[in-house]
């Protein structure tokens, strides 16, 4: 439990101040997309949760993943990395989980519904 308080005080971190850390591309595009603002701090958690440690997300957050964007998407992660509390990380693998959970993310939000 003490893990996920950890975690989400990164998150608010990463959500609050990474912008010093992050490079000119990155931090323009977040900016000029309001990346910042298109997701609940829940469904932050979620994202973040399940690209740099382990867990799923929810069919909200499905949801609200699609309506931030795959630019969004990746330039908040490649912030993120360029943060020094992440520097241990191997940036190919968590771009490919992030990769991965956008495609996921993608394929469930496709998919036709069962009672369809």
């Amino acid at each position: 439990m003490a893990s996920l308080n950890v975690y989400s005080a990164l998150v608010v971190l990463f959500l609050t101040c990474g912008a010093a850390m992050a490079t000119k591309e990155n931090d323009q595009i977040i900016k000029e997309n309001h990346c910042e603002t298109k997701m609940g701090l829940p469904c932050v958690l979620e994202a973040f949760m399940s690209i740099f440690e382990i867990g799923s997300i929810s069919n909200k957050c499905w949801g609200e993943l699609v309506g931030l964007g795959k630019v969004c998407h990746s330039a908040l992660v490649k912030r993120t990395l360029e943060n020094p509390l992440f520097k241990d990380l191997t940036p190919a693998t968590i771009i490919a989980k992030s990769i991965q959970t956008w495609n996921n993310c993608l394929a469930l939000i496709d998919s036709p519904s069962p009672s369809a």
